[in-house]
C-alpha cells in the first residue's frame, strides 16, 4: 500500500528560545535527522513548512515541501494546509503519516507495526505505556476532515470525532513520546 509522511516543521519553536529545526544534532539539524529518519520509513516524505522558509537553508530538499500559509495559528492549521494539499493531488496515497519536526528518535521497527495496521478507513497511533504518541497513521477517509480542522492542537479533534476508527498499538519505544521543547531535551540526543 502506498504511504506517504507528512512532518510537521512550520512551527516557531517559542518554548525552545528560537529555531529549534536547525539546532545542532549529530552531523546535522534536529529537522534533518527527523527528515532522515522518516525516510527509512516512507519513500515518499512531505515536509510542512512556513511561507517565509528557505528548504535549503534548513538543509532540505526543495522535492515534498508543502507551504503553510496559516502557520502562526497552530498545528492544527499547519496540518489542514498540508492535508488540503495532498487532497488536491490527482493520485493520492490511501494513508498518510503525521510527524513532528522535533521528533527524530522513532524506531523504524515501529512504524512497521503502525503500518501493517493502517488502511483508508483508520486511524493508527502508537502508545507508550497508554499515552498516545507519533506518528499518527491517518487513512485518506479522514484527509478531508484534517483538510477542514479549525483546531489549534493539532488532529485531537479529527480523532476524538472518529475514535471509533481508532487503532492503538502499545509500544516499547520511547522515540513516540520523545520531542525537544527546550535546548535541554537535546543533550543526551543520541540518534
Amino acid at each position: 500500500m502506498k504511504t506517504l509522511v507528512l512532518i510537521a516543521a512550520a512551527g516557531r519553536g517559542r518554548r525552545f528560545g528560537g529555531d529549534k529545526r536547525r539546532a545542532r544534532l549529530g552531523d546535522g539539524t534536529l529537522l534533518m535527522a527527523t527528515h532522515a529518519r522518516a525516510g527509512q520509513c516512507f519513500a515518499d516524505v512531505r515536509v510542512i513548512l512556513r511561507a517565509d522558509d528557505r528548504p535549503a537553508e534548513l538543509g532540505l530538499p526543495d522535492q515534498g515541501v508543502l507551504v503553510s500559509r496559516r502557520a502562526d495559528q497552530g498545528l492544527g492549521a499547519s496540518l489542514s494546509d498540508g492535508f488540503a494539499a495532498l487532497l488536491a493531488e490527482p493520485e493520492p496515497a490511501p494513508v498518510a503519516a503525521v510527524w513532528l519536526g522535533d521528533m527524530p528518535w522513532v524506531d523504524p521497527a515501529t512504524v512497521s507495526a503502525l503500518l501493517a495496521e493502517a488502511g483508508p478507513g483508520r486511524i493508527v497511533r502508537p502508545t507508550l505505556d497508554g499515552a498516545p504518541g507519533f506518528p499518527v497513521l491517518f487513512g485518506r477517509d479522514f484527509w478531508p476532515a484534517l483538510a477542514a480542522n479549525t483546531e489549534s492542537d493539532g488532529a485531537r479533534a479529527v480523532i476524538r470525532r472518529h475514535r471509533p476508527a481508532l487503532v492503538e498499538i502499545p509500544v516499547s519505544d520511547p522515540g513516540v513520546l520523545r520531542d525537544v521543547d527546550r535546548p535541554a531535551d537535546l543533550t543526551d540526543a543520541d540518534i
